[in-house]
């Protein structure tokens, strides 16, 4: 019996420790070395002041006679050299283009990375330089996974004329419960908890406050909500949840075939006519 108790003892000390490990990962700042931007966008580096306490370091891509201005933001520890080959063909179809490194990654200094909550504030400071850049321009919104939920819990809700989203959570508990599943199975659930927990003790939010499914409706402009068919991390019946609370006009797109990737690369020639279309609109 004693050593079973201490079998026990030492499984729960190795998942404690493991999920905390786990948190501490996915928080830890992930800063990096950008360079310069590829010629072909003929893009200026850019650094601007955002209530999420940091100054965010982006390019900013001008068109000529410009369609419009579309700002793309990344995904969770990503850059904006994730974004390069969205960026080129937006360009080529005439739009101007930022990119940006949220919060706490690439060259834009952070404490922690916050799953959307302080990188919400980078992106209303991202919209506030496009308007002063070009005052007349009509703006688009392209965010993936912690890119498209930084964009939902924005406070005020973001005056823009349209935004696609890929592979957006609807909720952090979801989120949480999924990855979990994917490398634990059912012993995901009996874990959940001890990761969601940490939001308080290293962030100081709750749960409550990474929930863009509540925030959705609160976006009026027209939305492409896109995700994977096979995306085990945001699953097609999470997309289908965050799809019905938005406001028409919206279209649902499921990648055949992809999981939680670059969609963009899982069907290029059909992202950039679906994606176009929608923005040609805007």
């Amino acid at each position: 019996m004693k050593r079973f108790a201490l079998i026990c003892v030492a499984l729960v000390a190795f998942v404690v420790a493991t999920v905390s490990s786990a948190g501490w990962i996915l928080g830890h700042p992930v800063q990096a070395k950008i360079g310069d931007a590829p010629v072909d966008l003929n893009a200026h580096a850019v650094t601007f002041k955002s209530n999420s306490g940091s100054n965010v370091h982006g390019w900013w891509c001008p068109a000529e006679s410009s369609r419009g201005a579309v700002l793309l933001l990344p995904g969770i520890r990503a850059n904006r050299l994730s974004m390069i080959d969205r960026a080129r063909f937006l360009s080529r179809a005439g739009y101007s283009v930022l990119l940006i490194d949220f919060q706490a990654t690439g060259e834009t200094k952070g404490e922690h990375i916050t799953f959307g909550w302080k990188e919400s504030q980078d992106v209303l400071a991202a919209v506030n330089f496009i308007r002063a850049s070009e005052p007349n321009a009509r703006i688009g919104i392209i965010g993936s996974s912690l890119g498209g939920a930084a964009a939902l819990l924005a406070v005020p809700p973001l005056q823009v004329n349209a935004i696609v989203l890929e592979a957006v959570y609807p909720t952090i508990e979801i989120a949480t419960r999924n990855r979990l599943q994917n490398y634990f199975s059912v012993f995901g659930r009996l874990m959940k908890p001890l990761l969601l927990c940490q939001l308080h003790l290293r962030l100081g939010i709750s749960p409550n406050d990474l929930r863009p499914i509540d925030h959705i409706a609160a976006v009026h402009c027209p939305l492409l909500i896109i995700s994977g068919a096979s995306d085990r991390n945001t699953r097609s019946g999470d997309t289908k949840m965050l799809f019905s609370a938005a406001n028409s006009p919206k279209d649902l797109w499921l990648v055949a075939n992809a999981g939680h990737v670059d969609l963009h690369r899982a069907a290029s020639a059909e992202y950039e006519s679906r994606v176009l279309a929608f923005l040609n609109k805007m």
